[in-house]
């Protein structure tokens, strides 16, 4: 599996899913999620009304629309609080679920925001040291590629760093 950080908008990634660091509803937001469902069109709210929902750590799976990804794999972040209320494992649920989702759908290649560090607040290092280090830990052999799309320099560059 191919490992790599860029800074791009993470709409115009022409990979098989992107994943959305999404709120509970599904519904839309600020952020990456915001961009993604403009991007995406009405379609996409219309098929996320459908899902229910989704918790922390879980992932959901929609078409993309009028995305170039084929898919949007929907994630909710944990709110950091400290990090003594289980965000760790609930962020690196975000990244193996996500994973786990995408080799069920056989999908290869996967394009990933930072998760959480946006209005949820989880500090950038240790977000990006989980997220490495739970696609690192993916035991499947379906995923080729995972890209690490970044905002901003800044944060593309704690990503190269971690990934040396």
């Amino acid at each position: 599996m191919r490992l790599h950080a860029i800074r791009a908008d993470i709409t115009t990634l022409s990979v098989d899913a992107i994943v959305n660091a999404a709120n509970s509803s599904l519904l839309g937001g600020g952020g990456v999620d915001g961009a993604i469902h403009r991007a995406a069109g009405p379609e996409l709210v219309a098929e996320c009304r459908l899902l229910g929902g989704c918790k922390t750590g879980e992932a959901k799976l929609t078409r993309g629309h009028r995305l170039l990804a084929a898919y949007v794999i929907h994630t909710v972040g944990p709110v950091w609080r400290g990090g003594e209320h289980g965000e760790p494992d609930l962020l690196a649920d975000c990244y193996r679920n996500a994973l786990a989702l995408a080799e069920r759908h056989r999908l290869r290649r996967i394009a990933f925001p930072c998760i959480g560090t946006g209005i949820y607040g989880y500090p950038l290092q240790a977000a990006a040291r989980i997220a490495i280090d739970t696609v690192l830990a993916h035991t499947g052999t379906g995923i080729e590629e995972v890209v690490f799309c970044c905002y901003s320099e800044a944060d593309l560059a704690v990503y190269a760093g971690l990934l040396g």
